[in-house]
């Protein structure tokens, strides 16, 4: 199940991307503390309080930090409801439709429904938050589609301040490893392989850059906490 969300993430990546994706070198590159974050979430006079950060995310504030988000994003790790295989069973309805590169009025209206109905249930399923984004804006639903890629933009940058992913020290901190495909696609990158190295990291090899021989050759991904808190809940997967 694991190697099919690689799989499907890796497709449906290399078929669309909305536009107006974040920049690097807008922000401040810094590892998380992640003790720190898993105190500060849980805790119900913090101003990172999960249950407070996810409402002004859901009421799409605004105001919002790019700390907000970092909190937001990594924090959701250490609610009890975390799983970073679990898919909403809303997204069997649109499936089928990643692999078009076309879509009429009806499909984009269903992968409009399908895919608000699965965030409810995963609220950072990027690639659905992607394929949203994509349907609004075909169907010409401007304000809509820019409500949702201001909360995409902002995520991937709240995973791209988190390091260069350059190498293990400065690796990127995910929640789930399907944002690992996605995040080297908003880079202008495609990846090529993938595999785990010790003692918590997935490495993505990546295709040659045309015309640039000093670009990257592969990415870091952390995925110490990801793994930590999936295990954790499910020990029976050990």
């Amino acid at each position: 199940m694991k190697h099919l969300f690689y799989l499907i993430a890796l497709i449906f990546t290399s078929l669309l991307m909305a536009t107006a994706a974040p920049r690097q070198g807008k922000f401040v590159v810094e590892k998380p503390d992640m003790e720190q974050i898993k105190n500060e979430v849980n805790d119900s006079t913090s101003k990172y309080y999960y249950p407070r950060l996810m409402e002004q995310y859901e009421k799409n504030e605004t105001i919002m930090t790019l700390n907000d988000f970092r909190y937001l994003y990594l924090g959701q790790m250490f609610q009890e409801d975390f799983n970073p295989y679990r898919e909403s069973t809303h997204t069997k309805h649109i499936e089928g439709l990643y692999y078009q590169d076309k879509h009429n009025r009806a499909e984009l209206d269903t992968i409009i429904k399908y895919a608000e109905l699965s965030l409810k249930d995963n609220p950072f399923d990027l690639r659905q938050l992607n394929f949203l984004t994509y349907a609004y804006r075909k169907r010409g639903k401007v304000n809509m589609a820019n409500i949702w890629q201001f909360r995409m933009n902002h995520l991937l940058e709240a995973i791209l301040s988190t390091g260069t992913g350059l190498d293990p020290d400065n690796a990127w901190y995910v929640i789930n490893p399907e944002h690992e495909y996605i995040v080297i696609n908003f880079l202008g990158r495609e990846a090529d392989a993938q595999e785990f190295t010790q003692p918590y990291y997935d490495h993505i090899t990546l295709k040659p850059a045309a015309g640039n021989t000093d670009a990257p050759k592969g990415y870091y991904f952390n995925i110490k906490n990801l793994l930590e808190e999936y295990y954790r809940k499910h020990p029976e997967q050990l």
